[in-house]
């Protein structure tokens, strides 16, 4: 099941990737907007519910579509990057572990728990 969901998000960021060089901005501007969407995490100054909560809207692929999918309706190239670029970043943050957050911690994610103090893994 694993391999089956990283396939899910690797297509994801592939789409995203493809989307990207359709647009008309340079490529180092993915880079550079790439860590955009976890300012987000700054709603943890506010404590750990209001953290998952503003984490979570930013890291949601409805989000990522929908502007992705307005700019493309209303041929708005900067909302499309905007939703490209989202994309991206939360399927690339996938492949890598990262999941939405639940609000007891920041190390607690619908795909498990992460960073020190991980549950040792589940042999099959």
């Amino acid at each position: 099941m694993k391999n089956l969901l990283k396939s899910e998000v690797l297509a994801e960021l592939l789409l995203a990737t493809l989307v990207f060089s359709r647009l008309p901005y340079a490529w180092w501007m993915l880079p550079a907007l790439f860590l955009v969407p976890d300012l987000s995490m700054l709603g943890y100054l506010a404590g750990p519910r209001v953290g998952a909560f503003c984490y979570n809207v930013a890291h949601h692929k409805a989000l990522a579509l929908t502007l992705g999918v307005a700019g493309w309706w209303l041929a708005q190239p900067l909302l499309l990057l905007a939703g490209t670029v989202l994309l991206f970043h939360i399927a690339f943050d996938r492949l890598l572990g990262y999941g939405l957050k639940y609000p007891t911690s920041f190390h607690d994610t619908h795909l498990g728990r992460t960073g020190r103090g991980q549950a040792a893994p589940v042999a099959a």
